[in-house]
């Protein structure tokens, strides 16, 4: 964890030196950039700062008890105790803070979510997840923005991006990566017979534009015609945008807007994460074996959560999790299971790092 942290104070230090370079200075989008950048990582940095500074302070005081001078022995021996209780207070908050990843103090992600096995029931279970989260990040205060939606004629989604800006968003979110299962009666079974269907959610943090260096050479851009549920179109001009990765192959596309430029730019917000979740996967994946479970992971193949309507019950496969209210929780109230993900994390952190010194 320390190595962690010496890059984090690296990086804050190199982006303090940005902020002061008359280049970086001059471009208006790029000291915005800086500027998040070092705003995010500035209360872990100066919190292990303190860290160190008490450790020196440690250090110095353990000199003076070995040394000869009564006086300062005396001194040094009153003064470890609070020192060494100042420091495991720090270090504890430096852990929390660590809980969620590198990643967890970001303040603006993207949501993917998309209909899986189940064909209209599943594309109605993605509407339900998708108010669920809509409805969780109003009573938190984030501000929403639907990127695209590709909607079904019963009013189910096929697949919906939502972008979400607000402190906490992504620390508390990214839980939600995975596979999700409903089990219920669907409105048009007329035999009662209980269904099982399948949605799967993607949570991906936003990068900085300085992280992800997207030039208009790196992919193809494809205009088209919006279009609603069974084909009808949503407008006759070519305002909908396609974007294909070359190097990746990602695409992604948004139509929801009438203005083709709005659809680039929530096209080109979804293309940045998107690229920047598969470089995060890949450096994960090579830490997976010091991770020994796979919450918080964004692990989208795992099957994370079962939503049983019959029973009430909303069951979290992870943490072996079960509350007997589902529609409390499909409200929007999402924290009790959140927060006991949350601490699962916490816990499990402070395991793997527990040792201080």
């Amino acid at each position: 964890m320390r190595d962690e942290l010496d890059k984090k104070l690296a990086r804050y230090d190199e982006l303090e030196q940005m902020m002061n370079d008359p280049a970086v200075q001059a471009n208006g989008q790029l000291i915005a950039s800086v500027a998040r950048e070092r705003g995010t990582l500035a209360k872990l940095v100066m919190k292990y700062k303190r860290f160190k500074d008490l450790n020196a302070q440690i250090a110095e005081a353990l000199q003076m008890v070995e040394g000869s001078d009564a006086d300062m022995r005396e001194l040094a021996e009153a003064e470890l105790p609070e020192l060494k209780a100042q420091r495991e207070a720090q270090w504890d908050e430096l852990v929390d803070l660590t809980v969620g990843g590198d990643d967890a103090n970001r303040s603006n992600c993207v949501m993917e979510i998309r209909a899986g096995t189940g064909g209209d029931e599943a594309a109605l279970f993605a509407r339900d997840l998708f108010d669920m989260y809509r409805h969780y990040a109003e009573a938190k205060g984030w501000k929403t923005e639907v990127l695209d939606m590709n909607s079904t004629e019963l009013g189910g989604f096929k697949e919906v991006s939502l972008g979400i800006d607000g402190e906490g968003c992504y620390r508390l979110l990214q839980y939600e990566s995975g596979g999700h299962r409903v089990q219920r009666v669907p409105e048009t079974e007329a035999k009662g017979r209980i269904h099982t269907s399948a949605a799967t959610v993607a949570v991906m943090a936003e990068p900085e534009d300085v992280e992800i260096d997207l030039k208009p050479d790196d992919y193809r851009l494809d205009l088209f015609c919006a279009s609603g549920p069974g084909g009808q179109h949503v407008n006759k001009t070519a305002s909908a945008v396609r974007l294909t990765h070359y190097a990746t192959g990602v695409v992604v596309q948004c139509q929801d807007e009438r203005s083709q430029h709005k659809n680039k730019a929530r096209a080109l917000r979804m293309l940045k994460s998107k690229l920047y979740d598969a470089q995060r996967a890949a450096e994960a994946a090579k830490r997976a074996e010091t991770r020994r479970t796979l919450v918080g992971s964004g692990d989208r193949s795992q099957r994370i959560r079962t939503y049983n309507f019959p029973e009430n019950r909303i069951t979290d496969h992870r943490i072996n999790l079960t509350l007997y209210k589902l529609d409390n929780v499909l409200s929007g109230n999402l924290d009790p299971v959140i927060e006991k993900l949350v601490e699962f994390d916490r816990q499990e952190q402070r395991a793997q790092f527990g040792n201080m010194e």
